[in-house]
């Protein structure tokens, strides 16, 4: 990866496996949204930004020093995605659905935005999702002005903790509430710790996660794999169930796409629902 640095923004050249689009949208964030000018703006570990595409470089918003600290990890940009679609197209089927995802990245996401989000997730469609965190940040987020508009922060889990899940209904999330506070108050009381999780077995940390109220195999394993960045999670969802039916059969193992199962899932993921199982 090559890139420069001109009046805060880092250009970065000569970069065929990243996407915006396929990035952005392929379900595992919901925090990040196009301007007028068809850029996107986001806001992660509370650092607003923007991103823009111009052939075979992007355009990032942002100093040196955060470039470095906060984006270069966050987008994994040391990780050559060309090989892992090459070690993950171990048949045709995957040769397609790499093909049409090429270009797509897994974010380093903050842990606790990973497990909220994907506690809201269930049961509900990305344009819901998005809104109700919209409504969460704004409503308990810290405001960032940036390029004249206004940004919030995810809200910490301490702020989220002392909450009543009467104080949530403007999110309009229904049961969720109840296991967003409840998720809120064992991160905030050290009853779960999401760095130490980082440094155990997938095993180990899916167990961890499923001891909290509401999360079951599918929102344990999104959080593995977005929030812990452990690439072999393999979540499952109605998009990837019906591949995985279709195309592998019951006695299915991931682990053919060891180590990087969860990115096979997320290229399965992003065809399937963009442009069918065929």
């Amino acid at each position: 990866m090559k890139y420069n640095i001109e009046n805060n923004k880092i250009k970065i050249t000569d970069i065929n496996d990243f996407n915006l689009q396929k990035t952005f949208e392929c379900g595992q964030c919901f925090r990040w949204n196009k301007d007028k000018n068809g850029a996107y703006v986001g806001i992660a570990y509370g650092k607003p930004t923007r991103l823009y595409q111009e052939n075979n470089s992007i355009i990032i918003t942002s100093t040196a020093e955060d470039f470095e600290k906060t984006w270069r990890e966050y987008f994994d940009l040391d990780r050559d995605y060309n090989e892992i679609m090459e070690k993950v197209s171990i048949d045709d089927y995957m040769k397609r659905a790499t093909s049409y995802g090429a270009g797509l990245r897994l974010l380093r996401q903050e842990t606790w935005e990973a497990l909220c989000s994907f506690i809201i997730s269930q049961n509900n469609n990305i344009p819901r999702i998005k809104r109700i965190i919209s409504t969460l940040c704004e409503r308990f987020g810290d405001n960032i002005t940036f390029n004249g508009d206004n940004y919030y922060t995810f809200p910490s889990a301490k702020t989220i903790a002392s909450l009543k899940p009467s104080d949530l209904a403007p999110l309009r999330c229904g049961y969720r509430a109840d296991y967003i506070i409840s998720a809120a108050g064992a991160v905030a009381s050290g009853d779960i710790d999401l760095d130490a999780l980082a440094k155990k077995s997938p095993i180990e940390a899916r167990t961890a996660l499923k001891r909290l109220h509401g999360v079951g195999d599918k929102v344990a394993d999104c959080v593995l794999l977005f929030g812990l960045h452990m690439l072999d999670a393999f979540p499952i969802d109605v998009w990837v169930k019906r591949v995985v039916e279709e195309q592998y059969g019951k006695n299915f193992d991931p682990g053919v796409f060891s180590p990087y199962a969860g990115v096979a899932q997320q290229y399965m993921f992003y065809y399937a629902r963009n442009h069918g199982n065929t």
